[in-house]
């Protein structure tokens, strides 16, 4: 088996054509050598149906097309900016989609993959909110209504969340260690990876007597991202993807 690579929060958007670059070259270069490539929400910064004309969409469907006609299984999870990424645009990327929270087994080591919103308990308006526009029947009036009229909605509410989580405390937009804990102990998992938080680290744990750990991805920028690659018999290590020169 080969390496399997991990990212998450990249947020690709029409303004930010560095960071699309970005995440091409990852795509036509290290992720073609890997046997699989897990992005764990919010590839897009956001999404408002498979049927958005914009021309950045369908750049990344034909490259990740390219990438698991290549060989490199594709898995991807719906982040709280993404989660309308639906079955057109899986189908025509060649991608898979896996639920959250998603259970696999490393080298015999039980992993959670996680986008992270749901581990942040202590922020309750968000999780009503998550709760509410994740209701199959909310989703489906949404999509029903006009391109234009989605688009102003979406411009309108990432204007509001941005004011809202200014008035948050850091520690209420983190993770909840009890919910960490639920989530590994209901999986038996000794590993959580996940994003969200935008706060890249390795928490060690004790989960039921036995050490654990939870890894945090990094979000991407223009400056650079941070592909999480397990290769068999080796473990995990970070990288740093930096722009070409």
């Amino acid at each position: 088996m080969g390496e399997t690579l991990f990212v998450s929060d990249i947020h690709l958007a029409p303004r930010r054509p560095a960071l699309t670059r970005l995440f091409l070259d990852l795509l036509e270069g290290r992720a073609r050598h890997a046997a699989r490539l897990y992005v764990l929400g919010d590839l897009f910064d956001a999404w408002i149906g498979d049927d958005d004309d914009e021309p950045l969409h369908r750049e990344i469907g034909a490259a990740l097309a390219a990438l698991t006609a290549a060989g490199t299984q594709c898995f991807i999870q719906h982040g709280n900016r993404d989660f309308l990424i639906g079955r057109r645009f899986l189908r025509t990327s060649g991608c898979r989609p896996i639920p959250d929270p998603h259970p696999l087994t490393l080298d015999g080591e039980r992993v959670i993959l996680m986008h992270g919103d749901l581990l942040c308990t202590d922020d309750l308006a968000y999780q009503r909110f998550r709760r509410r526009v994740r209701n199959p029947l909310v989703r489906r009036l949404f999509l029903w209504r006009s391109l234009a009229w989605r688009k102003a909605l979406a411009a309108d509410y990432r204007r509001r969340s941005t004011a809202a989580n200014a008035d948050k405390s850091a520690a209420i937009m983190d993770v909840t260690e009890a919910t960490v804990r639920r989530y590994l102990q209901r999986h038996r998992a000794t590993r959580l990876i996940h994003g969200h938080t935008h706060r890249p680290a390795d928490h060690p744990l004790l989960i039921d007597g036995r050490s654990a750990t939870r890894m945090v991805l990094a979000d991407w920028s223009e400056r650079g991202g941070e592909l999480l690659v397990h290769r068999p018999g080796a473990g995990f290590r970070r990288e740093p993807l930096l722009p070409a020169a």
